[in-house]
């Protein structure tokens, strides 16, 4: 037996299965292209012949592939040799995809832990790596030393898709900030300032602007966005049609900038003009309820 199986040798999967052998553990391993098994066969890794070979021979199978179908489709053919393992989902996905991949996984004998993982590849196997789990405690606890292996882990709760749920929010934030970056380099750049000039500024700002969100997050958990406003909504939306403008008058698109002035529209009409920013988080979640 080994320690443990990855399915899906992905510049990811790969990672993966360096990061065990790394720690020392036997792994096997198996994709649906065998070439890619064969640098890690010479790193000491045992490739499967099927894919029921490479569930069969390990407690802990750790799937990481490009969508939650191929996972389907890849472990469709040994759901009979999951009952009794653990099956570690790390493929990116949605909330919904991962508990009903559970609900799958539990009615094929299997504990269920669905994944995200938030770092890439290169990250892998090291401290800065954080990996997010969720799903059946039982799987997560009888094999958490040996997913250590991976990076710096945090058990989120028994629902399998509080991991996938974190991992999507965290990415938003990531691509929220990455796409004002982005306009505010393309600006610069249309000036002739070279985005190594201006980035140190640049990072030294959005660090000290970080230095707010506890107070967010105090603000919106209390549901009390009026209290102690330096900077209410209305005054900012007011302010930032100038970013609009500016990047018209460069010929730099506003499709990154217009989302943003159009929620704060929506929030001054609303009656939120003397709030704080914190205030539109409701109109997002008020989406749903129209939805």
């Amino acid at each position: 037996m080994s320690d443990m199986t990855v399915i899906g040798l992905g510049a990811m999967g790969t990672a993966l299965t360096e990061a065990f052998l790394d720690k020392g553990h036997v792994v096997t391993v198996w994709n649906r292209s065998p070439a890619k098994a064969h640098a890690l066969a010479a790193k000491g890794a045992v490739v499967a012949a099927s894919v029921e070979d490479a569930v069969r021979s390990s407690p802990l199978i750790v799937v990481c592939l490009l969508v939650y179908d191929t996972v389907h489709e890849a472990l469709a053919p040994a759901r009979e040799a999951l009952s009794g393992r653990t099956l570690v989902n790390l493929t990116n996905g949605t909330p919904e995809q991962a508990r009903a991949m559970s609900q799958w996984a539990v009615t094929h004998g299997a504990n269920y832990v669905d994944g995200g993982i938030m770092a890439v590849p290169p990250m892998i196997g090291r401290q800065h790596a954080l990996i997010l789990y969720s799903g059946s405690r039982q799987g997560f606890d009888t094999h958490s030393e040996q997913l250590d292996a991976l990076g710096t882990g945090k058990y989120l709760g028994e629902d399998a898709g509080l991991a996938p749920l974190y991992d999507i929010s965290l990415l938003a934030g990531m691509y929220g900030l990455f796409g004002g970056v982005l306009q505010a380099l393309a600006l610069t750049g249309s000036a002739g300032i070279p985005a190594e000039e201006f980035m140190p500024l640049l990072m030294s700002w959005l660090q000290a602007m970080q230095g707010g969100l506890p107070k967010w997050a105090e603000q919106i958990d209390a549901g009390d966005h009026t209290s102690n406003v330096v900077s209410n909504l209305g005054m900012q939306a007011e302010a930032y049609v100038n970013l609009i403008d500016a990047s018209k008058a460069a010929g730099i698109s506003t499709e990154l900038m217009l989302p943003m002035q159009s929620l704060m529209k929506r929030g001054v009409a609303a009656g939120k003009a003397n709030a704080d920013l914190t205030s539109l988080v409701e109109l997002l979640q008020l989406a749903k309820q129209v939805d």
